[in-house]
């Protein structure tokens, strides 16, 4: 039984897809299919059941996967200290979704790699928040930082940092900007500019529903930046995080309405696989991002 195969075993038993777990580990898929099966004669007993393309664990193949993820965390926690390495050091791969790459992981990335610099930083941007989870459970990325509704998960550590609170934005030249009480029938016939799938958006277009309020239109966008320029022009009424906007509302050029309707938060949350060795790059990480958001804003 080689540390190789039980890599190739643990991806492919999180993927399912002996091809995807081929590209992902950069192997021919050969390679993949004749050390599973090198693995499941050693173990005299198949890991995985095969119906055409498709595969899926056996009841011996998950109860593998347990001890497959613990001497892979086990190996990588020797080779670590037994290598002697006292300080953060390593590869670490960090995903965020696109407020937190934005707007805090800049100067949290900034802070960490000046006080930790042998610790190499991989950075996955633009995945959406279910390709995240999945990215963590698959064991491609370490550690997410992500603005959504609170998760429950069997297979992942969540850390709740804060809340994010939104802000409901129109350009200062719209009447409800001057509106002392904006309701949620206060926005029928506004035009709305709204970001691609996320928690807080959902529940923006739920509540409109729910009173009855009819958009003019709706005009979904790829990113903030995009966003926040079409208020700015008057193109219609947005919901972002607060953090997001906060100088063009210094600024004048965007503003805030005040909202009296349901509230909108989501939370600031840290993600990691609960089996997942927690390296000291891993450690520090978090203990770097929860001081920076809990102390810094």
């Amino acid at each position: 039984m080689e540390i190789k195969q039980l890599i190739m075993f643990q991806t492919a038993s999180k993927v399912l897809n002996f091809t995807k777990t081929a590209q992902i580990l950069g192997y021919a898929q050969s390679s993949i299919t004749a050390n599973i099966l090198a693995l499941e004669e050693e173990l005299g007993t198949p890991l995985f059941e095969r119906l055409g393309k498709r595969v899926f664990l056996t009841e011996a193949g998950a109860f593998f996967q347990e001890y497959a993820d613990k001497i892979l965390g086990l190996t990588e926690e020797a080779l670590e200290v037994v290598g002697g390495i006292n300080e953060p050091s390593g590869i670490l791969r960090i995903c965020a979704s696109e407020t937190q790459c934005t707007y805090r992981l800049p100067n949290i990335l900034n802070d960490f790699q000046t006080k930790y610099p042998k610790v190499e930083l991989v950075f996955r941007p633009g995945i959406s928040e279910k390709d995240f989870l999945d990215l963590l459970l698959e064991g491609q990325i370490d550690v997410a930082l992500l603005s959504m509704n609170p998760v429950t998960s069997t297979h992942l550590i969540v850390k709740e940092l804060k809340e994010e609170p939104m802000a409901i934005v129109c350009c200062p030249s719209n009447p409800l900007s001057e509106k002392q009480e904006v309701l949620p029938l206060d926005l029928d016939n506004q035009r709305l500019l709204l970001t691609e799938e996320c928690d807080y958006r959902y529940a923006f277009e739920n509540l409109l529903t729910q009173v009855g309020a009819k958009p003019r239109s709706k005009l979904e966008l790829a990113d903030v930046e995009a966003i926040k320029k079409c208020v700015m022009a008057g193109l219609g009424i947005a919901i972002l995080p607060e953090i997001s906007v906060k100088r063009e509302m210094i600024e004048g050029s965007i503003k805030k309405v005040n909202w009296g309707g349901s509230g909108f938060t989501t939370k600031i949350q840290l993600f990691w696989h609960k089996n997942k060795w927690m390296s000291p790059a891993l450690k520090a990480f978090i203990g770097l991002t929860e001081e920076y958001i809990l102390t810094n804003e």
